[in-house]
């Protein structure tokens, strides 16, 4: 049980985090970069019509408004609900219904074994504490039902862009681990353990080609990607921090890129999960 002061911590720490995604624009990354991973996760999830489903770390619904679409009843849940009018704005173009509730990762406001299916979509990885967060969703996933998700993995592309930023960014909190360690097949068997059955795991790359050219998909990480916001702004008084900031995120760009002049592009890698719960 968490002591008075831990209990301030950790809502200080959230708060931090909320305000942290709800910076830029990461409906915008969502929807430009990465809109081919949410239909994907609802797939390999074989989510159905009628079933219960939660996308936990939702953002705007990269995930839940597909499971929406085949006749699932979707709770979209996020730390950070300043994400949410973009979501219900995309559900009612393309003609759905789900419910948004805000709602922390490693402490999920549902009853035990309420869903049929638990997901996340490169979400859940970014709470602070790994294993509070494998047990939640653990937690709420109905025996013999699904968990899924899929998650950066430290290799990879946004794996390599977090340690790009990482000598300029705010130090991380007591007890924080890294999100890129979600997309470790160890660490990943380590936090469910033995209390899921069929556990998958398998790599997989998506194209990210929104930029012609590694300079402007600097610029759009620093408009757009709440992490990289943070790193800026926490150097925003040291000149020469920024700059060279600057330079290694191009020097990294650089190196990643897989395009040709005036057409860049660069893959991520990914892990995508299912288990069943025990």
């Amino acid at each position: 049980m968490m002591t008075a002061p831990n209990v301030d911590a950790d809502r200080a720490l959230k708060t931090k985090h909320r305000a942290l995604w709800a910076s830029g624009d990461y409906p915008a990354v969502a929807a430009e970069l990465i809109p081919a991973l949410g239909p994907e996760l609802v797939q390999a999830c074989g989510v159905r019509a009628g079933q219960l489903v939660l996308d936990v770390a939702a953002g705007s619904g990269n995930a839940a408004i597909p499971a929406a679409e085949l006749g699932a009843v979707v709770t979209a849940s996020d730390l950070t609900p300043e994400l949410f009018d973009a979501g219900r704005r995309i559900a009612a173009e393309r003609g759905v219904q789900l419910e948004w509730a805000e709602a922390d990762a490693e402490a999920l406001p549902f009853a035990d074994n309420s869903f049929d299916v638990v997901m996340s979509c490169v979400g859940a990885m970014f709470a602070p504490h790994h294993q509070a967060a494998a047990d939640e969703l653990v937690r709420v996933a109905r025996t013999g039902g699904t968990i899924g998700m899929i998650n950066w993995t430290p290799q990879g592309f946004i794996g390599n862009l977090f340690a790009t930023m990482k000598p300029y960014a705010p130090p991380p909190p007591p007890g924080a681990g890294p999100a890129p360690l979600w997309g470790d097949e160890n660490h990943v068997r380590a936090l469910f353990g033995d209390r899921v059955a069929d556990l998958t795991m398998r790599r997989q790359t998506v194209r990210l080609d929104h930029s012609p050219t590694p300079a402007e998909f600097r610029e759009y990480w620093k408009r757009n990607y709440g992490p990289t916001i943070a790193a800026y702004n926490f150097n925003a008084d040291d000149a020469d921090r920024v700059a060279a900031l600057d330079a290694d995120f191009l020097a990294f760009l650089q190196h990643w890129d897989r395009g040709e002049a005036g057409a860049s592009y660069w893959d991520a890698e990914y892990l995508l999960v299912t288990a069943t719960k025990r």
